[in-house]
């Protein structure tokens, strides 16, 4: 069975960024398609089968029904297909140089970790928090027990000679608009949750935000945390191209995409999650996704020919403090990682702003700040005082809205932007609370 944490390894070792699309198709051949042009696009890149959103809430009835009537969805339906089939989609191209990671999005993935192992793919991507939070109702109690179990099942295949994989989406939760330090702190949380559960080989996750130069310090934050946390772990870092309102103009799309290459490789990370010029009209195209992949592949050779000691650790940095100190007031409520984050939740010592999860505090607030980095308005019950920077300001629609789409304006109209941190152009209002 294919490695993946090896794999990328194997890419880092000789200087290469791996890139990976989100891609998935309903229909086998369109799937197997995309996965042929994915492999034949550049040097070092990773597959993907994205699931449909009825297979990632379990409602395989409904899969069927609409593969049954010719309707499309928006992923491939990996529990509704024979086995038969989809090794047909992965025949002669998933393997060693081509390793293929099923991505998501469900809080009770239990059946589709099943459908994947019983593929020989060895590697997925989630999390007890970050695919419970963003997605819908499923208490967080349900989602720590569904995805211990998950991870039990994954680690067992160890036994068959497999090093599965598992991938934190903790780095992104709600996309945007949540503060460096959570996300570094949560897709942490998550790793410690796997390794506990028996998995060796992790990602950590961290999408790119409003900030160049903050993103740099989160990345090394949470590079840091899981050489302090995983000592004996096989990780890497994945970064995610801009996860919010994308820029709707082609030149503004690529602009960001290639800023996020250039991101990974200067603060060192190992693969990149790449976006498409489509991704503000529609899902995209299986060319549209090659052509991203290719952008994203040269802009990381450049950044790697000039990377110079000015992109490594320097001085403090605030990101790791603030993570640092989340990390270890929830790894001290209990000595299960599970237990720890359901209390943490409960004590609103972890609170994502905007977030209306019934099981998430929501007193925390953030703001985009004058240079252009997410800040706290408002921590709730979060024991950061002592390391956050916050500020105090009221939050309007308006304001919302405009930080909200602060990155799209930056990338599709570049004379607001500045040379590193893009700094707030004088018509955006700062985001303020409530």
């Amino acid at each position: 069975m294919t490695s993946f944490g090896r794999f990328v390894a194997a890419a880092h070792a000789r200087g290469a960024l791996v890139v990976q699309p989100r891609m998935g198709f309903s229909a086998p051949a369109r799937m197997r398609a995309g996965l042929a042009a994915t492999k034949a696009a550049t040097d070092a890149v990773a597959g993907t089968l994205t699931i449909d959103s009825y297979t990632r809430v379990c409602d395989e009835p409904s899969a069927v029904r609409a593969l049954g009537e010719g309707i499309p969805l928006n992923g491939y339906p990996i529990t509704s297909y024979s086995p038969s089939t989809s090794r047909w989609v992965l025949d002669g191209l998933a393997d060693e140089t081509f390793p293929v990671q099923v991505r998501h999005g469900s809080a009770s993935p239990q059946r589709i970790v099943a459908a994947l192992a019983r593929l020989g793919l060895t590697a997925t991507e989630g999390g007890p928090v970050s695919y419970c939070l963003p997605y819908g109702r499923t208490p967080l109690v349900d989602s720590v027990r569904n995805w211990r179990e998950t991870c039990e099942r994954l680690a067992a295949l160890r036994a068959d000679g497999a090093e599965p994989h598992l991938e934190s989406f903790g780095g992104c939760m709600l996309g945007q608009l949540c503060p460096p330090g959570l996300l570094v702190a949560l897709s942490a949380l998550e790793g410690v949750f796997f390794h506990r559960a028996g998995l060796r080989s992790v990602s950590l996750s961290y999408a790119q935000q409003t900030s160049p130069e903050q993103d740099r310090q989160a990345i090394r934050a949470l590079r840091r945390l899981a050489a302090e946390l995983l000592p004996d772990t096989d990780w890497h870092v994945v970064v995610y191209t801009y996860m919010g309102v994308y820029p709707r103009s082609t030149p503004g799309a690529h602009a960001l995409l290639a800023d996020s290459a250039e991101l990974a490789v200067r603060a060192g990370a190992q693969r990149l999650i790449v976006k498409t010029a489509a991704e503000a009209h529609r899902i995209p195209t299986v060319a549209e996704n090659v052509r991203a992949l290719r952008i994203a592949a040269e802009a990381a050779r450049r950044a790697a020919a000039t990377a110079g000691a000015e992109d490594h650790e320097g001085a403090a940095n605030p990101v790791y403090a603030e993570a640092r100190a989340l990390v270890d007031a929830v790894l001290d409520l209990h000595t299960d990682p599970g237990s720890a984050l359901l209390k943490a939740f409960e004590r609103g010592y972890l609170d994502v702003p905007y977030c209306l999860h019934p099981d998430n505090a929501g007193r925390s607030r953030s703001h985009i700040d004058a240079a252009g980095r997410l800040s706290w308005s408002h921590i709730g019950a979060m024991p950061i005082g002592r390391v956050a920077g916050r500020s105090s300001a009221r939050l309007t629609a308006n304001g919302l809205h405009d930080a909200l789409t602060f990155v799209q304006r930056r990338y599709d109209h570049p004379d607001t932007r500045t040379e590193d941190a893009g700094t707030t152009p004088a018509d955006v209002p700062l985001l303020q609370e409530v």
